[in-house]
């Protein structure tokens, strides 16, 4: 990956000169150059992008620029976190940044509906809960190079077995994660708190088993790298550093309730994944790590519906996107704004796909009832049968569970079941020496009534 042009430093002193100068030429590029600096705040850009596209505009780059530092500088707030030398994070609140804040308070904490306002029951959030978390297992996993495909991940949290290889051990480790997350909601975030969660997220996954539960060292050479070409784009500070960074890490991740200075949750919630992800405090695991404690923040601060949203799966699909927003932070001065603008794109697309997920299996489970509706066929038990797995896709139903649920004998529990595989509304798969039923291709087409 191409390392971020760092911005000019002396880009300020060229647009005051230039500011003072009004030569003719300058006065006549300025309307150009207003259109622009209100595109460069709306998409904050970085200076990597603002040279090529001034420079296309017929502007000069580094006068635009000079004008872009001017109007960001006074609005930058630090805090107490730091990037290299001490240098504090800061950020701004763009007004497209402060929509989506305002959007995500309004929509993920509170009700989950569907778009006719109508509320999810408790069986309905459950499995969407099930299927974003796996989701979330999964993608995270994958975003760390976890050698295994989607299909055989679901597989293997869906019928609860053990991993096959590594990759599969990763996944189970970050579901693992992601409940341990949950269940912590009312603790402090502590170091302790970290190396429990990083012991979870590497156990049986590293060729170096030392590494983990335990913080680097200073012999510890640790680097990131491009996978691509094995360039190195990050170094992390000195692990000399750690105590202190991870007593302010801790301290800025507590202090939500602080009124003294309020920042925005999400906003909180996001410094905290960068601070992790720029620290590097493990040898590895830092990324599952900040990205189950970006969930950990938010639920802790009652965005409960993040529950449903795997933000890894968006991060996956355009991963050089999500290394390239802390390149931008790191070049320029530790400006996070451009970490805090993916973020909300990220949730905003995840809360869009979410909405559109549960619109397509609330149809489908409408479509559903039709198709058997009618079936006379069909026995009591049956339909029951038919619901449970049309409510929830990846459940798995098995012949002792179908006996015990409407207390029948062993042998018309496997008729009902093996009837409905012949039927076309489940699929049989034999499992060692018993049978598993899951959706079959009737439900799946659910074609129209």
């Amino acid at each position: 990956m191409r390392i971020p042009k760092r911005p000019p430093r002396d880009a300020i002193a060229k647009y005051l000169d230039a500011l003072f100068r009004h030569e003719t030429a300058d006065l006549k590029a300025w309307p150009r150059q207003a259109a622009f600096l209100r595109d460069t705040e709306d998409a904050y850009r970085h200076w990597d992008k603002v040279r090529i596209l001034a420079r296309a505009e017929g502007l000069d780059p580094e006068i635009t620029w000079g004008e872009i530092v001017a109007s960001r500088s006074p609005r930058l707030q630090p805090v107490q976190l730091h990037g290299h030398g001490n240098k504090p994070l800061q950020y701004l609140i763009p007004n497209r940044l402060q929509q989506e804040l305002m959007l995500i308070d309004q929509q993920l904490a509170g009700q989950l509906t569907t778009r006719d306002e109508q509320p999810l029951s408790v069986r309905d959030k459950e499995r969407f809960i099930v299927r974003a978390l796996h989701e979330e297992a999964i993608t995270s996993s994958m975003l760390e190079g976890a050698a295994t495909t989607r299909r055989e991940a679901k597989d293997m949290l869906r019928r609860q077995r053990k991993p096959r290889n590594r990759g599969e051990q990763m996944v189970l480790n970050n579901y693992q994660a992601i409940e341990f997350a949950r269940d912590h909601l009312d603790h402090s975030l502590t170091p302790e708190l970290l190396l429990e969660l990083q012991t979870i997220l590497t156990r049986d996954t590293l060729d170096r088993p030392d590494e983990v539960g335990r913080f680097r060292r200073r012999d510890d050479v640790i680097h990131v790298e491009d996978r691509r070409d094995n360039e190195i784009i990050h170094t992390p500070p000195d692990a000399v550093e750690l105590p202190q960074r991870l007593e302010r890490l801790c301290a800025f991740a507590n202090a939500g309730n602080d009124t003294r200075r309020f920042i925005h949750p999400v906003i909180r919630a996001s410094i905290l994944h960068f601070q992790i992800g720029f620290d590097h405090p493990f040898c590895d695991g830092n990324g599952r790590t900040a990205r189950t404690l970006f969930y950990w923040l938010m639920l802790r601060h009652g965005y409960w519906l993040f529950e449903y949203l795997p933000i890894s799966r968006l991060i996956y699909r355009a991963p050089a996107r999500y290394v390239r927003a802390y390149l931008y932070c790191e070049t320029d001065d530790f400006d996070v704004t451009y970490f805090l603008m993916y973020t909300a794109e990220v949730i905003r697309k995840a809360r869009e796909e979410l909405q559109t997920y549960i619109e397509h299996k609330m149809k489908q489970s409408r479509d559903a009832q039709h198709i058997y509706r009618d079936d006379s066929r069909l026995n009591h038990r049956q339909r029951e049968a038919i619901r449970l797995i049309t409510t929830n896709p990846a459940r798995v139903l098995t012949i002792a569970e179908h006996q015990e649920r409407h207390q029948i004998v062993n042998a018309t529990a496997r008729t009902d079941l093996l009837k409905l595989a012949e039927w076309g509304y489940l699929t049989r798969e034999r499992i060692g020496r018993r049978f598993e039923f899951l959706t079959g291709p009737r439900l799946i087409a659910n074609p129209a009534p």
